[in-house]
């Protein structure tokens, strides 16, 4: 079914980006419970089941996360990278009969198997910060930095060509025409689902565990939002070939092993956690990287994200046959 999302002109200008870590951390779980994800998310998905099993709430993440997903698990950040915590913090104090009413309509009959929205969302709660916990956080640099790059290509879209290009480069089943916006479903119908933005504007969320999907807030409390697949994820779980004697003779042990990492876009503090190095050191290896076209770099705000160039891509596969 295809949903169209109503908005006004002071609306479009109301347009936003952000990034929700709640809300990868719920859509992680239910990946890791066999239920959405994609392939791609195999090498995270083998880990994170053995890490899984042993959670006490598993029964009640099952119940609430192997259908059609609850609304109250996805609030709207109110800033464009909220901490885990705060967001935390915002589900512990939602209103029962929200959480109740969600509830209803997502599992109908299966939600008489759950216990009171109060007591629900203590536990829920509990339950989500052990999993990011576990899960989530040890690998959230290299999620994060997917993250932020995909938000800097989307605001680039925006200044480059305004709201109409933004959107057309979201996902194929994401369409803008005329002032209308809609969001197709997996299944071509006739049928379409209404969402008013009431004056809240729309959020827009890339998702590392979402992809390839779409996914639409059917009753906004606040803002519209629709969580699109991230570019870049597919680099996301692959490990970095080890790096070759020769690369390292070249360039020396450091900078080569930040070339080989850099299959993937990563922060500078990433880079320095994973190379067991400074980030003061990381700066002054990549400043010589990119100097030398190996390596570039795309700042979004205050942070700075890393990939190899084709030359440097290139140079850590080493010679052909």
């Amino acid at each position: 079914m295809a949903v169209e999302i109503r908005l006004s002109a002071a609306e479009v200008a109301r347009v936003r980006l952000a990034v929700s870590p709640l809300a990868e951390t719920v859509l992680g779980v239910r990946a890791a419970l066999g239920v959405g994800g994609h392939e791609v998310h195999r090498p995270w998905v083998r880990e994170a089941q053995q890490v899984l099993a042993a959670e006490p709430e598993l029964p009640l993440l099952r119940t609430l996360l192997e259908g059609c997903l609850p609304s109250f698990l996805f609030p709207v950040p109110d800033e464009r990278l909220p901490a885990f915590e705060a967001e935390l913090a915002g589900l512990r104090a939602t209103d029962p009969a929200y959480v109740a009413a969600e509830c209803a309509t997502a599992l109908g009959a299966r939600a008489g198997e759950l216990p009171g929205a109060a007591v629900l969302v203590d536990r829920i709660a509990d339950a989500l910060q052990r999993c990011h916990a576990r899960l989530v956080a040890p690998h959230w640099g290299r999620m994060r930095a997917v993250l932020e790059a995909d938000l800097g290509k989307r605001a680039v879209a925006l200044v480059d060509g305004g709201v109409e290009a933004l959107f057309a480069q979201l996902h194929g089943d994401v369409v803008w025409r005329e002032g209308e916006l809609v969001v197709q479903g997996r299944r071509r119908t006739a049928s379409r689902w209404t969402v008013e933005a009431d004056g809240h504007g729309l959020a827009l969320m890339p998702s590392v565990f979402g992809w390839p999907d779409v996914i639409v807030d059917y009753a906004p409390r606040t803002a519209a939002s629709i969580r699109y697949p991230a570019s870049g994820v597919g680099l996301l779980w692959e490990q970095p070939h080890p790096t070759s004697d020769g690369l390292a003779a070249l360039l020396g042990r450091t900078r080569a092993a930040l070339l080989a990492a850099l299959g993937e876009p990563l922060s500078t503090p990433d880079l320095a956690a994973r190379l067991g190095v400074t980030p003061g050191a990381v700066s002054q290896h990549l400043g010589a990287l990119r100097g030398a076209g190996l390596v570039t770099t795309q700042r979004t705000g205050r942070t700075a994200v890393h990939l190899r160039t084709r030359t440097g891509t290139a140079l850590t596969a080493g010679p052909p046959g």
